[in-house]
């Protein structure tokens, strides 16, 4: 019995904690985790989103300087937004947020879950490739919404007006304005710069998660399963996803929102590149850079509250079925 006493002793030496290996939950309950927890967070973010839309469609196409900025910055554009849409005017868009934000991270949380169950994310370049693959397909499946979503956030009163105004009366009048006026295809586009955004940014996010929770746990500041694992990990990754996917994220929304003509061509833009090469010229560089302050101040707590969500309730689930 000394033996046992000296094992359980706190003066007793201690094996580092190695991370655990990644266990595999039932694909759709990891759909679902993953849909919940992203959710959750966009119920909260959603504000900023609509903020984040006004300022990167604000002087579009236009030397700066040459045009009217009714957004000077995210305090002052939550204030004009809620005082002249109201309150409601803050949280625009939200249905077609929440379609969006379930079906994408739903996919993408999911098959990256399963990626690191099976091991390929050990390879090297692991994360980053499974990451990158899991928002293209995410992203793939959930651009119906994403291009309603941006076309409801823009919409506002003519004083306060940015980019093209699109005049939808709610999300299903949205989707079937759309698809009568495009059809099934047109309601795909943009897709083209929703998946470079959504792959980078996944890749970001996914790949600094995992290696920040692992370092963290390596270190052993927290308890094996203590939330602030996740959140200090989670925070890493919100400032990763921001630097890397601010300019994509720029292009997405400028191809969504365009117009089109009669022949389903967007009126401003050709693709991913002509919109890239149309910004620079016309905004400078720092045109890519717009609305970047309301990108951190949305995405660093949305990949907090989302990552840190997902992660707890995975961890339950995990040690639920175990």
């Amino acid at each position: 019995m000394p033996v046992m006493r000296l094992i359980n002793s706190p003066f007793a030496p201690q094996a580092p904690i190695t991370p655990v290996g990644p266990r595999a939950l039932w694909p759709p309950l990891d759909f679902m985790l993953g849909a919940l927890a992203c959710c959750g967070a966009c119920v909260f973010t959603n504000p900023l989103e609509v903020v984040k839309t006004r300022l990167q469609l604000q002087g579009e196409l236009q030397a700066r300087g040459s045009y009217q900025r009714h957004y000077r910055g995210v305090l002052q554009a939550l204030w004009v937004v809620g005082s002249t849409d109201g309150l409601r005017g803050l949280q625009k868009g939200l249905t077609a947020a929440l379609l969006y934000q379930g079906l994408m991270n739903g996919v993408r949380l999911g098959f990256y879950s399963y990626t690191e169950a099976t091991g390929l994310t050990d390879a090297p370049g692991g994360s980053l490739i499974s990451g990158a693959a899991a928002g293209a397909l995410g992203a793939f499946i959930a651009s119906p919404a994403y291009l309603v979503k941006t076309h409801l956030q823009a919409q506002t009163v003519a004083a306060i007006a940015v980019g093209h105004q699109h005049n939808h009366q709610d999300v299903s009048s949205a989707f079937m304005s759309i698809y009568r006026r495009e059809g099934v295809m047109g309601l795909w586009r943009g897709v083209n710069g929703a998946v470079p955004r959504v792959m980078v940014g996944s890749a970001a996010q996914l790949a600094t998660f995992s290696s920040a929770k692992d370092w963290v746990t390596c270190a052993q500041w927290f308890g094996p399963h203590s939330c602030l694992t996740a959140l200090i990990a989670a925070m890493i990754s919100g400032v990763a996803v921001t630097i890397t996917m601010t300019p994509f994220d720029v292009i997405s929304t400028r191809l969504y929102n365009q117009p089109v003509d009669e022949f389903k061509r967007g009126r401003l833009y050709c693709g991913f590149v002509d919109c890239l090469m149309k910004v620079c010229a016309t905004e400078g560089i720092m045109g890519l850079y717009k609305g970047m302050t309301p990108v951190f101040v949305r995405l660093a707590p949305h990949t907090v509250l989302s990552m840190l969500i997902w992660d707890v309730l995975r961890q339950r689930a995990l040690l639920y079925r175990h």
